[in-house]
């Protein structure tokens, strides 16, 4: 009978430490991107180099900023997409981004979508969870990439600005709360 409850008290205090780990959020710090944008990043996390961004994320443009876990698996990155929109339509843009992000992925599947304020600017968001089936063909390349993604865009009549949160979609209930915060304190001058 003690044995038992000694195997009792045991377990509980693993469930109570397994909770507690998972539900810490991490620190987030105040970082300058330049003289109008402000972001917030986890604590610990560093800014990824030129080329460091250029083999994970293929694009003709380098973006303004970003940052990356210390295992290189949760990313947050600012980009000035090459889309402008002269009359700053957030309801067309909003379905063109749409449009473009199903065409990225095999599957897709929206936790939210829409327009919303932060910080006095109006944002499109998108918060899904999307898959990227392997190449049977291809050696490496067979097992499908799941992925959580909360990224928002500021249409300005000179410009479109992105920001993106990216992580493994096994690891999305650890940081679902903290990309919402990161996206809910960008500040723009």
């Amino acid at each position: 009978m003690l044995r038992i409850k000694s195997s009792l008290t045991g377990a509980l205090f693993v469930l109570l430490f397994i909770g507690t780990a998972s539900a810490q959020k991490p620190k987030l710090v105040k970082t300058k991107v330049n003289q109008e944008l402000t972001v917030v990043v986890p604590k610990g996390w560093t800014a990824m180099d030129a080329m460091d961004f250029t083999q994970r994320y293929p694009s003709v443009r380098a973006p303004l900023a970003a940052y990356t876990n210390e295992e290189r698996t949760i990313d947050f990155s600012i980009n000035v997409s090459a889309t402008q929109w002269p009359d700053a339509n957030l309801e067309i843009s909003q379905q063109f981004f749409k449009a473009s992000l199903m065409n990225m992925f095999d599957r897709v599947e929206m936790i939210g979508e829409g327009v919303r304020e932060v910080n006095k600017k109006k944002f499109v968001f998108f918060e899904f969870t999307s898959r990227v089936n392997g190449i049977k063909r291809q050696e490496g390349n067979q097992s499908p990439v799941l992925k959580y993604t909360y990224i928002q865009y500021l249409v300005e009549p000179s410009r479109t600005l992105v920001f993106s949160f990216n992580c493994p979609q096994r690891e999305m209930e650890d940081w679902q709360e903290t990309a919402r915060e990161m996206m809910d304190r960008i500040r723009i001058k």
